[in-house]
């Protein structure tokens, strides 16, 4: 029986699906057909306008497409402003706070993506802070009841993934943030996992700070990501870590630093122009395809990648729950390394990372044939042995 998929009507607007069986949006989602036309039109108004395209909305742009971004997250207008990385992003939340005041704790998990948790590890200890990192039992979850234990009355930041990258675990960040609330800690959230792939609401759930990407699920491509600070945040901060485009007068070119209001005091040098045409694609189509349709499409299809695994003996590195899994599901199979070269050598887009495995994850433009051709792929890889011809090969991460 056929499940009637609306959702697919989609499939138009990314040219590379007809080329291969794309499940790999959680690292780098597929391009839309119409970024080619928007990053000529980026070139066309440089060579046209030369400095004077600054005025044609290029210095606008950064607060702009972060209201475009806003009801993907829930967030309203003139609370998300767009910089260069989530790093730069968690840095410049970092850089705000005062850790003088006898809150000196920063609490994270050992399943924080690593490039935050860098910023973290290197930076707190020379601001006066602490990290403390709350353990996993499992390498799949966090114990949230051992994470609220963590924050106490020393705890300046809970700064934690909504989504743990390598297993696509769903934290309770509503309960966790209420807690951190309770205790007098901010909250700052890496949403890099779900934002795209399930209905975010930044209101909702309490966040102070809530900062993503559109690369993955967003479709939008590299160099954009975006910070939401909550108005009472933004009344209240401001970062260390800035520059002249976060200035309330940045023409002016004063001697001393005047922090712009909303989000735009979170913004840090010239913004990345060229990024930005392209970045807006992707969330518009999302935008039309509904983050409700979306989501529901996530749970079938990955319950069903699931099913399929264990019914071929596969150990899945996923939540069985639908509601505690993200969009991603991870096989690890014998030899997944050398599977994973020889999927992608069948144009079975797939990433894998060392402690997960292969990590599939269809998106609402996938069909249900596509789910189905994966596991069926690696079923034969293992069978004939065609991952052989990649032993001893360098792992290809995409």
């Amino acid at each position: 029986m056929t499940i009637p998929d609306a959702l697919l009507d989609f499939r138009s607007e990314f040219p590379i699906l007809e080329r291969c069986t794309y499940m790999v949006s959680n690292s780098l989602g597929a391009m839309p057909r119409t970024v080619p036309e928007r990053l000529a039109e980026y070139a066309d108004q440089w060579a046209t306008h030369g400095v004077r395209a600054w005025a044609k909305g290029w210095w606008s742009m950064p607060l702009a497409l972060g209201d475009e971004i806003a009801p993907l997250i829930g967030a309203g207008a003139g609370e998300v402003a767009m910089v260069p990385t989530v790093s730069m992003a968690q840095a410049a939340i970092l850089s705000a706070l005062d850790f003088r005041n006898g809150r000196d704790t920063i609490v994270m998990t050992a399943l924080d993506f690593p490039s935050v948790r860098y910023v973290f590890d290197e930076l707190a200890p020379k601001l006066g802070a602490r990290v403390v990192v709350v353990p996993s039992d499992d390498g799949l979850s966090i114990d949230e009841d051992r994470l609220c234990a963590a924050i106490d009355e020393r705890t300046a930041l809970v700064a934690i993934s909504h989504v743990l990258f390598r297993s696509a675990y769903i934290m309770d960040v509503a309960r966790i943030t209420a807690h951190a609330h309770k205790m007098g800690a901010l909250v700052a959230l890496d949403a890099y996992h779900s934002v795209g792939v399930m209905p975010v609401d930044v209101h909702a759930i309490g966040a102070d700070f809530l900062t993503g990407g559109v690369l993955k699920w967003l479709c939008g491509g590299p160099g954009g990501c975006f910070l939401y600070a909550a108005p009472s945040a933004s009344e209240r901060f401001a970062p260390a870590l800035t520059g002249w485009q976060a200035h309330a007068h940045p023409f002016a070119f004063a001697d001393e630093m005047e922090y712009a209001g909303g989000a735009a005091r979170w913004l840090g040098g010239t913004p990345v122009i060229p990024a930005f045409f392209a970045n807006a694609e992707g969330p518009r189509v999302i935008a039309r395809a509904g983050l409700a349709a979306i989501r529901e499409k996530s749970v079938r299809q990955t319950s069903a990648l699931i099913a399929m695994a264990d019914a071929r003996g596969y150990r899945v590195h996923a939540p069985r729950d639908d509601a505690r899994r993200g969009g991603t599901v991870a096989f690890d199979v014998p030899h997944g390394a050398e599977v994973a070269q020889a999927l992608l050598e069948r144009d079975v887009v797939i990433d894998y990372r060392p402690g997960a495995g292969i990590r599939v994850a269809p998106h609402f433009y996938t069909s249900d044939h596509e789910v189905a051709r994966v596991v069926e792929e690696i079923a034969d890889i293992l069978q004939t042995e065609a991952w052989q011809r990649f032993a001893g090969s360098k792992p290809v991460v995409t």
